[in-house]
């Protein structure tokens, strides 16, 4: 590594994160230049709407005529910002690792598709691909799991990765609004895309999720062993009921090791009131990793916006400035092991249960016959009953079990003609 000249970066996207990059590099370019040992330079940029306003950092910088001309610059380092999971900025990225050059992307999506193939390629390279703005924004929680929780290992990892969700969840339970009222707000606010399925369907978190469990446990990223639920079914109802019993209902991404294989799903939980994940709120994201012998670590921050994402695009710069290379997931590409998804048997935890039935004599004596029957057992109930025949909730907490027993006998009391629409089934998660 020559340190006696600048890391000259080329970036691509100039959007929210690459304006705040460029604006980051030029207000602190002295104290990045003395943490990196070298100077940071940006000597070319590009996007796809040349005309449009940029940020005063941006002016001067020199526009590269496309991204196969950025791939063969004189570039050390790509800034890959262009977003989506294949497209311009697979093509960049593969084009700019092939020549040599250091990719640092903010891109989850991409990775979460062709992280492992990508990371082979950055080594057979000898360059760095570093992500650590991908996984949960401004938070440092790729570093921590790549270098900092290695000597007892990771058996956990969740957390709230998407604050999109994490905002709607933290109104309907302030406000007592619908999902879909709370959605409304949150896209007039610009927490949520015009098209939010991404985020409220659980994907976003899912392409996040993948990128912490093959840090944590030397897995190849592999969406489609994530069971994936989103929150479009959770109601203020919901939201009481758990407040009621002392929970808040969160999304969360789960990676579990357990001595049947790893489970990975992304789903709204009950998390208790008073620990870390239920005090997270708003658009705020949160990690906790259970690191064996050395106990749970939390991380809590900004998983998106300006600042916190470009502070950890500039983080990954400035350790490429420094000489840091090193295996991609934190072990080589080639190490990196094909998932072996525990099988839904191996899945237990406490559940809450919310069934919509028709208030009439023996319906809660078939709903706990139903569950009896497949060794289901009741910790804590609530009902409230209306008038005769109308519709009422019955919920209920349970004991541990495993959720494919659960599943059975929600599928037999789902056929009961005294039951009103599909019963709702959240896990309980430890916070």
């Amino acid at each position: 590594m020559n340190t006696s000249r600048p890391l000259r970066i080329a970036m691509a996207g100039l959007g929210t994160v690459g304006g705040g990059v460029a604006e980051a590099l030029a207000a602190r370019a002295g104290e990045l230049a003395s943490r990196g040992g070298r100077a940071l330079e940006l000597v070319s940029v590009f996007a796809r709407d040349r005309k449009k306003a940029r940020k005063k950092e941006l002016a001067n910088i020199p526009w590269a005529d496309d991204l196969a001309a950025m791939a063969k610059s004189d570039a050390d380092v790509v800034v890959e910002l262009i977003g989506g999971e294949n497209g311009a900025a697979l093509s960049l990225v593969e084009a700019s690792l092939r020549a040599k050059k250091h990719v640092v992307t903010a891109n989850k999506a991409l990775l979460a598709s062709h992280g492992t193939k990508l990371a082979a390629l950055a080594e057979q390279n000898g360059v760095a691909l570093k992500f650590e703005a991908a996984a949960a924004g401004g938070i440092p929680v790729v570093k921590a799991l790549r270098e900092s929780l290695i000597a007892h290992g990771v058996d956990a990892v969740r957390g709230i990765l998407n604050g999109t969700c994490n905002y709607i969840l933290t109104q309907m339970e302030a406000t007592g609004r619908s999902f879909e009222d709370v959605l409304a707000d949150a896209q007039k606010l610009g927490y949520a895309e015009a098209d939010p399925e991404l985020d409220v369907g659980g994907g976003d978190t899912a392409h996040k999720l993948s990128l912490l469990a093959g840090l944590a446990f030397g897995i190849a990223p592999d969406l489609k062993n994530i069971t994936t639920q989103g929150i479009r079914h959770i109601t203020p109802e919901d939201i009481r009921f758990a407040r009621e019993f002392g929970y808040r209902i969160k999304l969360l991404g789960v990676a579990r090791a357990t001595p049947h294989g790893i489970d990975q799903r992304v789903q709204p939980a009950m998390v208790r009131l008073g620990t870390p994940l239920a005090d997270v709120d708003g658009v705020f994201n949160a990690v906790r990793a259970d690191a064996g012998a050395a106990g749970p670590f939390f991380f809590e921050g900004r998983g998106a916006g300006e600042a916190p994402t470009a502070s950890a695009v500039v983080a990954d710069l400035v350790d490429i400035a420094r000489g840091s290379i090193g295996p991609v997931f934190g072990r080589p590409a080639s190490a990196l092991k094909a998932v072996s998804p525990a099988p839904p048997e191996a899945r237990t935890s406490a559940f809450y249960l919310r069934f919509k039935v028709l208030d009439l004599p023996g319906v809660l004596a078939d709903i706990a016959r139903q569950l009896a029957r497949c060794e289901v057992s009741i910790e804590s109930m609530i009902q409230r009953g209306r008038g005769h025949g109308e519709a009422v909730s019955i919920v209920m907490i349970t004991h541990e079990c495993p959720q494919a027993a659960v599943e059975r006998a929600l599928n037999a009391i789902e056929g009961s003609d005294k039951v009103i629409g599909q019963p709702c089934m959240i896990p309980m998660e430890a916070g």
